[in-house]
């Protein structure tokens, strides 16, 4: 028995002396650091190393430029946007559709933007064929970079471009069900095949913004097209009871000694909140906006990507607004009417509608569909990626519907008399730099029951939404469809 104790004793004076041991303390830490370092490569090599990789900063992005020629971009049927061109010892990057596709192209001279920018590292990599490259060794010529297929739509592009006009402003189109952007079009936009050669010339005009992509980088206010986030707000807080909701309007809302009007001072009478919203009642909205929770409001309008990053390759600016629980009542009244400090990108709107159209569920926008080596050989397939849900399914149906409401009575029937059904709102945004004309507005989605596209459309200085962006909204579904039916 006394033995049993003594080794016991012994052994636990064994353990206790390990543990105080330096060695063992010494061997824990390196092994403890040496796990850090794997995981830390596993998690550059899995999550991070195709961003360090495509920095533009990178040099090794340089020296593969140098190396091999660069790949061409491709629409989503397979014509070229942009290719190099060999002659000699000479490449020049070609642009066969000039103008049309220079923003959301880009260029990759004079510094990168676009696709050119973001998927520069895949452009200047070579993943030819073995074949191909030993063929190129003998004869001392350059690999060719892989190509880029994106989800361009040309026939769309084209009616967007000319929907447009002289006018400036920005269109986007995108799948609803899939986030790929179909067409983006900016004016007044340039050549890339000349921009070389004007280079100097844009950059010393001081007033010239052609450069700007206004679909990505435009903060412009979004007008009436803000009250669908009013709408969405009301009802996420009167679940039960919006559909009670009544307003007599006399033209003007009055508030702090201030006031705002309808538009052109209308006087819409009693209205329903389906009535609000279809006839866009100013003063209706402004009631909303006053009564709702402001805080509650300011964590819907966050939720919904205001002043946070977006899910958004391209380059693009964050969308703001005042509105959140210490803001003050002009704020919050010229933010439920989409004026004042309150500001949006067309890219983020049209995310927004989207969202709306897809059940609550907010797609990441796609700009590229696959990758390829320069013999055509598929390399990479992107695939459509959910970024979040934001708005409930019920929510997100009920707003649809009033933006239904929008087409079949509203500011929006310009779009009653189509083949198809279609949903969305207009906006007339008034500008600081005139009183006399307002920035035209229109997002909405097609077909209402089964949504296929988002269009989201302003133009700059043009006057009501109903007037001049709905009748665009309406030859972009019209083109759509149309090439559907051909398929």
């Amino acid at each position: 028995m006394k033995k049993n104790r003594k080794n016991t004793s012994s052994k636990k004076e064994y353990f206790i002396s390990v543990l105080k041991s330096p060695q063992l303390w010494t061997g824990l830490i390196l092994i403890c650091m040496f796990c850090a370092l794997i995981f830390n490569i596993v998690f550059f090599v899995k999550g991070k190393s195709y961003d360090i990789i495509s920095d533009s900063h990178n040099p090794r992005q340089a020296l593969l430029a140098h190396q091999n020629i660069r790949g061409s971009i491709e629409s989503n049927d397979g014509q070229i946007l942009a290719v190099t061109n060999v002659s000699g010892n000479v490449e020049s990057r070609l642009y066969p559709y000039g103008d049309l596709f220079a923003h959301v192209v880009g260029f990759s001279t004079m510094g990168k933007t676009g696709i050119e920018n973001t998927m520069n590292m895949n452009l200047v990599t070579s993943n030819s064929s073995l074949s191909t490259k030993v063929d190129n060794d003998i004869t001392r010529s350059k690999d060719r970079g892989d190509t880029i297929v994106t989800t361009l739509n040309i026939p769309l592009q084209q009616c967007a471009y000319k929907s447009i006009g002289f006018y400036k402003g920005a269109i986007v189109v995108s799948e609803v069900k899939t986030g790929r952007i179909l067409a983006m079009v900016s004016k007044p936009c340039f050549d890339p095949n000349e921009i070389e050669a004007e280079w100097e010339n844009i950059i010393s005009d001081e007033d010239s913004s052609i450069l700007l992509n206004r679909a990505t980088q435009g903060l412009y206010p979004p007008g009436s097209t803000f009250k669908i986030l009013d709408l969405l707000e009301y009802i996420q807080e009167h679940p039960s009871d919006y559909e009670n909701y009544g307003y007599q309007c006399n033209g003007s809302y009055h508030y702090d000694g201030r006031k705002i009007t309808c538009y052109h001072g209308t006087v819409h009478g009693y209205q329903s909140l389906r009535a609000s919203f279809a006839n866009s009642c100013n003063c209706s909205f402004a009631n909303i906006a006053m009564n709702v929770d402001r805080e509650e409001f300011g964590n819907t309008l966050k939720n919904l990507l205001f002043d946070t990053e977006l899910p958004l390759d391209i380059e693009y600016k964050k969308s703001h607004t005042p509105i959140n629980a210490e803001a003050e009542d002009g704020d919050v009244v010229q933010g439920s009417i989409g004026q004042g400090k309150t500001v949006i990108t067309p890219m983020h709107l049209n995310m927004i509608t989207a969202c709306i159209a897809n059940n609550g569920v907010m797609m990441k926008p796609m700009l590229v569909d696959q990758i390829k080596n320069a013999q055509g050989t598929e390399l990479k397939t992107y695939n459509p990626t959910v970024y979040k849900k934001l708005v409930s399914e019920q929510d997100a149906m009920v707003v649809s519907n009033y933006m239904h409401s929008v087409i079949t009575s509203g500011t929006g029937s310009f779009l009653k008399s189509a083949e198809y059904s279609s949903a969305g709102k207009t906006g007339s945004a008034e500008t600081e730099s005139s009183t006399n004309s307002s920035h035209a507005w229109f997002t909405g989605f097609a077909p209402y029951e089964d949504p296929e596209i988002a269009v989201t459309i302003i133009i700059e200085g043009a006057g009501t939404g109903g007037t001049y962006a709905v009748p665009i909204a309406k030859r972009l579904f019209d083109c759509y469809f149309e090439e559907k039916a051909q398929e």
